[in-house]
């Protein structure tokens, strides 16, 4: 593997992990507070609609609050980095060690409050996830590493489907766009399954895997 190959891999892994990070907190945010996507903002769209016209067992504050506090993150991420280049640098580094810290935080919560987290304190735990979910994808999206959006795997499907399967071949099965599916599959199973310790627990594993991609990134990633 030459030195431009083991570094195009290292950034496709690191994207590959903050997509199993958003995979994570969406179980937390949907099973443990109040049926919340931290990261999906198209569920949280879904959701919002079916509160408002009254479905059972849906609150409209919730994804409301999320989908504001993406964006929030999103357009924070995007005036900070706007004057980088295309490649890694200390803002990028700055940006997830932050949202680390806050998820960090929210996981310190939880833990306190002994997991039992009330309507109130979901409404605000959700959206300061939600914010480093979108500082995140706004990441990704200025790195434009190839299919690694982290957040979005409808349109990663989409490219799977009808551009590698349509394709054929050995590529068409071993991509990267069948990873990051697979990845986030995986994360949100593997935060649904820690619930059992606390839903501080993956909440906590999520803000060290970022912090290590921060880490990784700022060191390796040119």
């Amino acid at each position: 593997m030459t030195r431009r190959e083991h570094g195009e891999t290292l950034r496709v892994v690191l994207m590959l992990v903050l997509t199993f990070v958003t995979g994570v907190t969406d179980a937390v945010g949907y099973l443990a507070l109040d049926k919340v996507f931290t990261g999906n903002m198209t569920g949280n769209i879904v959701v919002l609609g079916m509160a408002l016209a009254g479905a059972p067992g849906l609150h409209v504050a919730g994804p409301a609050f999320a989908l504001v506090a993406f964006a929030v993150g999103a357009w924070a991420a995007g005036m900070i980095l706007r004057s980088t280049g295309k490649t890694w640098g200390v803002r990028h580094t700055t940006l997830l060690v932050v949202g680390g810290v806050i998820m960090g935080a929210v996981a310190v919560v939880i833990t306190v409050m002994g997991g039992e987290v009330g309507l109130g304190v979901a409404s605000v735990l959700a959206p300061a996830i939600a914010i480093t979910m979108g500082s995140q994808a706004m990441i990704a999206r200025h790195l434009a590493v190839r299919d690694m959006t982290t957040v979005v795997v409808t349109s990663t499907l989409v490219s799977l489907a009808g551009e590698s399967f349509a394709g054929g071949g050995r590529g068409a099965i071993w991509n990267r766009r069948l990873g990051a599916i697979a990845v986030i599959l995986v994360g949100a199973a593997a935060g649904a399954a820690a619930l059992r310790w606390g839903a501080g627990v993956p909440v906590a594993a999520a803000a060290v895997l970022t912090i290590v991609v921060a880490i990784v990134g700022h060191r390796r990633w040119a």
